[in-house]
This record gives structure tokens, C-alpha cells and sequence, in this order.
């Protein structure tokens, strides 16, 4: 019993870890990075725009809707 509270614990915390510590440092870092990856994939895929998301604290690569149809996210980057 006691063993499984603690590997429960531990995934806890590796979770926890990888969940904080690897966004980036900045709203600036991630804006950054989404337009970078803006031109990049704007040759392979059409329609693409970053949008910053203030609830979520990230910036959202997407492709836009065609058709009245959703947008779909390509790509988050959280920080």
C-alpha cells in the first residue's frame, strides 16, 4: 500500500515537472517561436495565422476555416 501511494506520488511529481518547467519563459519567447513556425509551414500549408490566447496563457499556430468551418490548431505554445 505504502509503495503505491509513493510511485502514485512520484508520477505526481514527474507530471508536475514536465508540466511547469517546459513552456516558455515569456509571452515574447513563445510569440517568437509561433511566427517562426509561421513561415516556416506557410510554404506547406495555406491560410495559417498565430493568435495569442490571454486565458490559457499561450500563442496558437492555426489554419484557418474554409467554408464556414472551423478553424484547426496546428501547433500551442504555452508559456
Amino acid at each position: 500500500m505504502k509503495i503505491s501511494i509513493a510511485l502514485i506520488s512520484l508520477i505526481a511529481i514527474i507530471l508536475g515537472y514536465l508540466y511547469f518547467f517546459t513552456g516558455y519563459k515569456s509571452a515574447f519567447e513563445a510569440d517568437q517561436q509561433c511566427h517562426y513556425e509561421l513561415r516556416l509551414q506557410s510554404v506547406e500549408l495555406e491560410g495559417l495565422g498565430c493568435d495569442h490566447d490571454l486565458e490559457t496563457n499561450q500563442w496558437i499556430l492555426y489554419q484557418k476555416g474554409i467554408n464556414e468551418k472551423p478553424a484547426q490548431v496546428v501547433e500551442r505554445y504555452r508559456y
